[in-house]
C-alpha cells in the first residue's frame, strides 16, 4: 500500500516540475526539486545507505583512532570505544552520526542548482559527498578526542556544541564553493560578466 502510495507522489512530483519547468520558473522548480528529491531519497534510499554509511565512517573514524591510540573501533556494530585511564565510553554511529542526512541535502540542492551542467554535477556530486563523509569522520574523531583528552564529563559539550560547530563549518566551507562562488562567477548582466578564472 505504502510504496503505490510513494510512487503516486512521486509521479505528482515529477509532473509538478515538468510543468514549472515548462512554464520557467526557475525559483519555485529549484525549491520543489530539492525539498523534494530529498524526501523521496530519506524515503526510498535513506533505510539501504544507512548503515553501510555507518559502518564507513566508524571504519574510518577507526584507522585515525587506532593511529593516534586514542579510541578503538569496532566498525561491524558502528562502535567506537575510547579508554582514558579508569573511564571508558562506548560511542555508538548511528543514523544522526552517519552523515546521510547532510549527504542528501546537499545532492538534493545540487541537482536542481542551475549554475552547472550534468557532468559537472556528477563530478562535484563525487567531491563533495566525499568530503562531507571526511569531515563527518574528522567530527567523529573530534569528540572522540576531547573525551579523550578531558573525560567523560565533555561528552555533550563535544558532540553537541564543539563538534558540531566544527561540522558546520566545513558545510559553510563547501556550500560556499559549490553554491556560492560558482554562481557569482558565472552570473552575466547585460554585457558584464565575472572572468572564470
Amino acid at each position: 500500500m505504502m510504496n503505490w502510495f510513494i510512487a503516486l507522489l512521486l509521479i505528482v512530483w515529477v509532473y509538478v516540475l515538468y510543468t514549472m519547468k515548462r512554464a520557467e520558473m526557475g525559483v519555485w522548480y529549484f525549491l520543489c526539486g530539492s525539498v523534494g528529491l530529498f524526501v523521496f531519497g530519506m524515503v526510498i534510499f535513506e533505510p539501504h545507505i544507512v548503515a553501510p554509511l555507518q559502518k564507513a565512517v566508524s571504519a574510518v573514524a577507526g584507522i585515525l583512532g587506532e593511529a593516534t591510540g586514542i579510541y578503538d573501533s569496532y566498525f561491524q556494530q558502528g562502535i567506537l570505544f575510547i579508554q582514558n585511564g579508569t573511564e571508558s565510553l562506548s560511542l555508538y554511529i548511528d543514523f544522526e552520526c552517519s552523515g546521510v542526512i547532510e549527504m542528501l541535502a546537499f545532492l538534493s540542492l545540487l541537482w536542481f542548482f542551475p549554475v552547472y551542467e550534468l557532468y559537472e554535477k556528477v563530478v562535484v556530486s563525487i567531491i563533495g559527498v566525499f568530503a562531507i563523509f571526511i569531515a563527518n569522520v574528522l567530527r567523529i574523531f573530534l569528540i572522540c578526542l576531547l573525551i579523550y583528552a578531558f573525560g567523560n564529563q565533555i561528552y555533550f559539550v563535544a558532540h553537541t556544541i564543539i563538534a558540531r560547530i566544527f561540522f558546520y563549518a566545513c558545510s559553510v566551507f563547501l556550500y560556499f564553493y559549490v553554491f556560492t562562488k560558482p554562481q557569482i562567477v558565472r552570473q552575466k548582466v547585460g554585457a558584464f560578466h565575472y572572468d572564470r578564472d
